[in-house]
């Protein structure tokens, strides 16, 4: 198997995009018709729905693109080797394209106008620093589990850390400058101002820029194979993977039809001394 080809990829993070737009804002418009006039329990709807949705969402997506969603992650990524840059790049505007659309999908399956602009401000210094806040964990969550090389429990991972961070931050962690920008075009509960998108936006690459310092610090060691398998396990290697070329090369000690390494070969000596050959004849 190769790596999907970038079109499939980048029609899975347009599609994946879409669809967590619309799980965030159609849940949010949702518990406003469920729980109205109580704002806890609409933010836990919301919050509930949202890490549910993103967990299916990554299982869905994330085998063909790995399931980003998010251009802080594509970016921080690419800055570790795990993505092209030019594949990172492209990522963006399927990501912003995809939560714009999921975000107008929203709206008309609740009967609203397609498109209507959020009135919800949210720029704030404490918004701000939530924001920063909630990117820099998003991000460590994701690179530590792949750096302990255990990526497949991202789904749940992710999922968990969103739906607390929603309550744990006082902008509900949006963590994400293309669900930013989507969920502008939703004046309902999980919207936000057009003037507060760049607040956030800045906050959300600040965030990502923290994360990779704290990552280089705490995992050093970090390798592009590594990254390349960040959030759900998608990547086959190329001739520029040295680390799984290695692990799946033939010349690996142990591997059958492998050359004997010198370990090896010392250890058969030592065997055929002890144990002679009966005479023949």
């Amino acid at each position: 198997m190769n790596e999907p080809a970038l079109w499939r990829r980048l029609v899975a993070e347009l599609l994946g995009s879409a669809f967590l737009a619309a799980v965030v804002i159609g849940s949010g418009i949702a518990a406003q018709h469920l729980s109205p006039g109580n704002i806890g329990l609409e933010l836990f709807e919301n919050a509930a729905v949202t890490a549910a949705g993103l967990y299916s969402l990554i299982l869905m997506f994330g085998p063909v693109s790995g399931a980003h969603f998010n251009p802080v992650v594509s970016f921080v990524d690419a800055a570790f080797d795990g993505l092209r840059w030019r594949d990172a790049c492209a990522y963006l505007p399927a990501q912003v394209a995809g939560c714009i659309g999921g975000a107008i999908v929203a709206n008309l399956m609740f009967s609203r106008a397609a498109v209507s602009i959020s009135t919800h401000h949210r720029a704030t210094t404490a918004h701000f620093l939530s924001e920063t806040v909630a990117t820099l964990g998003l991000i460590l969550v994701i690179f530590a589990l792949a750096r302990s090389e255990r990526s497949r429990l991202a789904a749940s991972a992710v999922g968990a850390y969103i739906g607390a961070a929603y309550f744990f931050t006082s902008s509900t962690s949006f963590a994400n400058p293309a669900i930013t920008v989507g969920r502008m075009f939703s004046n309902t509960f999980a919207g936000i101002t057009p003037s507060s998108v760049p607040a956030f936006v800045v906050a959300q690459l600040l965030g990502g820029l923290l994360a990779f310092v704290v990552i280089k610090v705490l995992y050093p060691g970090i390798t592009p194979a590594e990254a390349s398998d960040i959030i759900f396990p998608h990547h086959t290697p190329d001739a520029t993977d040295a680390d799984l070329q290695a692990f799946h090369s033939d010349e690996r000690p142990g591997r059958i039809g492998a050359p004997p390494s010198d370990g090896d070969s010392n250890v058969q000596a030592t065997l055929s001394q002890a144990n002679p050959s009966p005479p023949t004849g």
